[in-house]
């Protein structure tokens, strides 16, 4: 009898063997609305056979204005421009509320969004409906210190003021942790143990190795993002984090730290090889990712695609312990049947089951 979604993800990631790998799915807006239309619905999770699904608390907090020269603000004040490209469009930040100079008081100052701000009392209602899928909560985007805090002072301010450790920046960072610490630990308790899997995220590589020495992450990363992985253990759930680029150097402080998922696994950089990885930590980690979307899935054809897929599947899922799953959003200039390609394997089906689907 096949596995329930929820039984088949707890297996894996608890390092046993489930019926076959789960399946995640990350997609940029073009490449979804292109599957959409493919398979004549949006309802296209099922059809994937993706066995994540999210629940998340409702904002009820006031609208911020939009910065002059945006066309968007999100919860922390930064307003985006969409930059429009070939084949999509990027929302990119143009109104940085904390960018130099600010002082402390200023910091303390600002209209800081709070847990206070959203309702968190259908969330166990929610996971309730989706009882047989593997229920998440959190993104990437939590707490996201270099990215999410850059948006709002800027890449370069940011990585200066972890490693010299700015008392203003490093007030900006609390800031941003402590809000969405207290907010999933108020979405964590109103699930009442139903929610299986905090989603994280902290992007620590880049192509070359760790974006900071391992000391620099061990000193000013570590606490806080141990944090929240002790949050998700307190409430009897699984820490994932999303986290791109050449992390290998890492992996043992994950695991010390306790984490469970390594999310986003991208396969390019040098040392990122997905069999030896899964030798080296594959008994203590589990991983989500590995489909390369910056090489193979753009730029290779269907039967690269499938032969990579099946490598991971057979390698990297032996004895459970992985996600099967791009290693990041799929680009809006891959073509379809790759995508179609790859699930086709995951799901163990013909050749052109849904490439040629029929609703």
């Amino acid at each position: 009898m096949p596995m329930t979604s929820k039984e088949r993800v707890l297996a894996a990631v608890n390092h046993r063997q489930p019926d076959r790998a789960p399946i995640q799915v990350y997609l940029t807006p073009e490449i979804h609305a292109r599957l959409v239309e493919h398979f004549g619905t949006p309802d296209i999770l099922p059809i994937l056979g993706v066995d994540f699904r999210h629940v998340e608390p409702r904002y009820i907090g006031p609208e911020r204005p939009i910065p002059p020269g945006c066309d968007h603000v999100d919860e922390w004040g930064v307003g985006y421009k969409t930059i429009h490209f070939t084949t999509g469009a990027y929302a990119e930040a143009h109104h940085l509320p904390m960018a130099p100079p600010v002082t402390l008081e200023e910091v303390e100052a600002f209209p800081w969004p709070t847990a206070d701000l959203f309702d968190y009392s259908d969330i166990e209602a929610q996971c309730d409906q989706l009882k047989d899928f593997a229920v998440c909560h959190g993104s990437a985007g939590i707490p996201d210190i270099v990215n999410g805090v850059s948006r709002g002072r800027g890449m370069e301010q940011v990585v200066m003021d972890i490693v010299t450790e700015d008392p203003v920046g490093v007030a900006i960072i609390d800031k941003r942790c402590d809000v969405l610490y207290e907010r999933c630990r108020r979405t964590l308790e109103a699930g009442n143990g139903k929610i299986d899997i905090l989603c994280l995220g902290e992007d620590c590589g880049n192509q070359a190795g760790p974006m900071f020495p391992p000391d620099v992450f061990r000193r000013f990363f570590y606490p806080r993002l141990k944090r929240f992985y002790d949050l998700a253990h307190e409430f009897g759930a699984k820490a994932m984090m999303h986290s791109c680029g050449n992390t290998r150097k890492l992996m043992p402080i994950f695991i010390e730290m306790g984490l469970d998922i390594l999310d986003a696994m991208q396969p390019e950089p040098p040392g990122m090889d997905a069999a030896e990885i899964k030798a080296e930590f594959g008994d203590r980690l589990a991983f989500c990712g590995l489909v390369s979307t910056q090489d193979t899935l753009p730029f290779r054809d269907e039967a690269a695609c499938r032969a990579e897929a099946r490598h991971r599947l057979e390698v990297v899922g032996k004895n459970g312990g992985y996600i099967f799953s791009p290693a990041h959003c799929i680009q809006s200039d891959t073509p379809l049947e790759n995508v179609l390609a790859i699930y086709e394997e995951a799901l163990g089906l013909e050749a052109g089951a849904l490439k040629n689907w029929k609703k």
